[in-house]
């Protein structure tokens, strides 16, 4: 359910041509990210509404051995919030329910509530703060909770700002979406998606989450450090329509053509799903890629990463869904982009340096700024080099050069300079030099 950015933003005038989609440069790739082991997962596009490629790679479950195939079925975290945001507006054209109006009606405990409105909820500028980011959160993301239960959590949490002054990201306010939907249509959240959503498009591999099944060709989620290590699962019914959905690629771009040639909802909901403010859309952000504009949203849950997008101007759309990266999905969206629109891209090789334990003594200890938020722990396991930021899990870093490592499913590089006792963190476009205490 966290919001993870994605898809590169340049400014350069390109031409299009679709008939040149190289899938065998883009089959390379997933064969070499395979042989690396550094990721697992499934990958649709689709163009006037018809698949062009797919691909799937990795196991299902490490424990039995079993291989992903294009037809598993992935939990697919946030993207969850475009389906809730579609249910939304389908209640707004059927009178059930309005944008402006405030929901103080639904959770009188919740502060504020007189002030915030459906539109406020949809688009992330309610103030309610994100429960997810809540340092207890994790202590109960694998229990059942009523949704009593969760409305009492996410009123605890209080109000970060005044309503519809600024935009932040908030999966509280997509959960309690979830429950007024359940209570104009009086139906339980996953029903509404089955009868308004699913049969409608006829998804065959799409639906609202449980405990996962390998039986009935869903995937665990895993993490990797020297290995892949499973991870735990999020009980569903607490991220609800904000992250509990479960689907696959293919299906998602059925799901991202139907909401975009007017199956789902009007075009004039459709347009006010577009409208961006403060970077935030109702239920979608915009995903640029050079002088192209597409619509979608990312998932992150457990171990779980997806992202959707449609390009309106080629009927473009892009699905990807993974169980465990070492690799980012955003860079193998960029070379499906890069393959449909002719542009060059390279396929990684992976190269990286062989040290030994001893070596990577002179860059261990804990490196902070006043300038960045977190402090960063440098450790190692044996012979490979771990950091760890405050409040956030460890990862592994690869050496690429000299006193450079990176993490590459992050896009995070630690570039060292032990005799000043410094390191730059460089991610997405940023540097920040950090000290050793």
């Amino acid at each position: 359910m966290k919001k993870i950015l994605v898809f590169l933003v340049l400014l350069v005038s390109i031409p299009t041509f679709a008939q040149n989609f190289n899938k065998a440069k883009i089959d390379s790739l997933f064969q070499v990210l395979e042989s690396k082991d550094k990721y697992m997962g499934s990958v649709a596009v689709s163009e006037n509404g018809k698949i062009i490629y797919t691909n799937a790679i990795g196991k299902d479950d490490m424990a039995s051995n079993k291989t992903t195939t294009i037809s598993t079925k992935y939990r697919i975290g946030s993207i969850s919030k475009m389906f809730t945001s579609a249910l939304v507006f389908k209640a707004i054209e059927e009178k059930k329910l309005s944008l402006n109006q405030t929901i103080e009606g639904y959770f009188p405990t919740i502060q504020n509530a007189a002030k915030i409105t459906i539109g406020n909820l949809l688009n992330h500028r309610s103030g309610i703060y994100n429960f997810t980011n809540a340092p207890e959160y994790m202590s109960y993301s694998a229990t059942a909770k009523t949704a009593k239960e969760m409305v009492a959590i996410i009123a605890n949490g209080k109000s970060v700002f005044e309503p519809n002054s600024t935009g932040e990201y908030s999966n509280s306010n997509y959960v309690l979406l979830s429950y007024i939907l359940e209570e104009v249509y009086k139906k339980p959240y996953a029903a509404l998606v089955q009868t308004k959503i699913v049969k409608l498009l006829d998804l065959k591999n799409t639906y609202f989450g449980g405990k996962i099944s390998i039986a009935n060709n869903e995937c665990y989620s895993y993490s990797y450090t020297d290995k892949w290590n499973k991870e735990t699962e999020t009980n569903t019914s607490i991220p609800m329509g904000a992250g509990a959905m479960v689907s696959t690629p293919t299906d998602l771009t059925q799901f991202i053509d139907g909401l975009f040639t007017g199956k789902l909802i009007s075009a004039a909901s459709l347009e006010q799903m577009k409208t961006i403010q403060d970077k935030y859309g109702m239920g979608i952000f915009q995903v640029p890629f050079y002088d192209k504009i597409g619509y979608g949203h990312t998932g992150g849950i457990d171990g779980f990463r997806s992202a959707i997008s449609y390009f309106p101007e080629s009927k473009l759309s892009i699905a990807i869904t993974s169980n465990g990266i070492n690799y980012g999905n955003n860079d193998i969206v960029i070379a499906i982009l890069s393959s449909y629109y002719n542009r060059k891209f390279e396929i990684p090789t992976f190269t990286t340096l062989d040290l030994k334990t001893e070596d990577l003594d002179q860059y261990l200890g804990v490196y902070a700024s006043t300038a960045f938020p977190l402090a960063i722990t440098v450790t190692k396991d044996d012979a490979k080099l771990m950091a760890q930021a405050t409040g956030q899990g460890g990862f592994p870093l690869d050496a690429i050069k000299k006193d450079t490592f990176e993490f590459r499913a992050a896009g995070i590089v630690l570039e060292f300079n032990p005799t000043a006792n410094q390191m730059t963190i460089i991610q997405g476009g940023t540097k920040n030099v950090l000290t050793k205490k």
